[in-house]
Order: structure tokens, then C-alpha cells, then sequence
């Protein structure tokens, strides 16, 4: 798989290492061209179309594109929670509560079955018995 497929199977992203939002070093990098050479291209279209049209597409580009991930998504459902993340933060954030609450549950049964009377585990420690 060449580099370019790499990157367009991975998303177009907003690059966090950019200088303004990353949107030419996203677009760069997706498109497998120089950073420099985006760079130059926007500049110029800044001259020529103006700074209101070009401006607001960079803009509203930086608006739509999702911030490249932090970490390389290694597998599916790592990108399905990044995705869901991206796109609403209270979604995200709703995913991340449901998780930690299972755990949670999960942790108070283990406590419950440790600590019940029934539990002769406290037996066991005091008798020096192995598990």
C-alpha cells in the first residue's frame, strides 16, 4: 500500500503540528504534496481571489475538517469512537460515561462477592490457606 492510499484510507484531517487550524498541512499530507507548496497555493489564491472568498473557505474548511488524532487509530473501533468524538464532543463524552459506569457495576459486584459473608476469604487470609 503506497503512502498516498495510506493517508486516504486514514481521513482527511486537520494536522495539529499546522501553523493556522492545519488545514494546509491536512490538505498537504492527504494529498501526499509538499506542506511548502500548499502553503504557497493558498497564499496566492489569497492574493488573487481575495481575502473574503478564500478566507471564508479556509475558514469553513477548518470548521468541517476533524482534528487529526493524537495517536494513529490502529484499529476500527478505535476510529468508530474517534469519529463519534469528533463529530460531538457530548456523544463522546456520553460514550466515555456509559464505559466508565460498566466499570464501575463491574467493580461493585467484585467488591460485593470479596466482602459478603458467604465469602470465606478473610478465613482463608487468617488460616494461611493458599487460594
Amino acid at each position: 500500500m503506497t503512502r498516498n492510499t495510506e493517508k486516504q484510507d486514514r481521513g482527511l484531517y486537520r494536522s495539529r503540528r499546522g501553523i493556522i487550524f492545519g488545514v494546509c498541512r491536512g490538505l498537504a499530507e492527504y494529498f501526499d504534496i509538499s506542506v511548502t507548496g500548499a502553503r504557497i497555493i493558498t497564499f496566492i489564491a489569497f492574493l488573487f481571489g481575495g481575502f473574503w472568498p478564500v478566507g471564508v473557505v479556509y475558514i469553513v474548511a477548518a470548521l468541517i475538517m476533524k482534528v487529526e488524532p493524537v495517536l494513529p487509530l490502529t484499529s476500527a473501533d478505535d476510529a468508530e469512537f474517534y469519529n463519534s468524538y469528533a463529530h460531538s464532543s457530548t456523544m463522546g463524552i456520553q460514550r466515555l460515561k456509559r464505559t466508565f459506569d460498566n466499570l464501575d457495576r463491574r467493580i461493585r459486584r467484585m467488591e460485593d462477592i470479596v466482602t459478603s459473608r458467604e465469602s470465606d476469604w478473610e478465613r482463608r487470609l487468617n488460616d494461611g490457606e493458599r487460594v
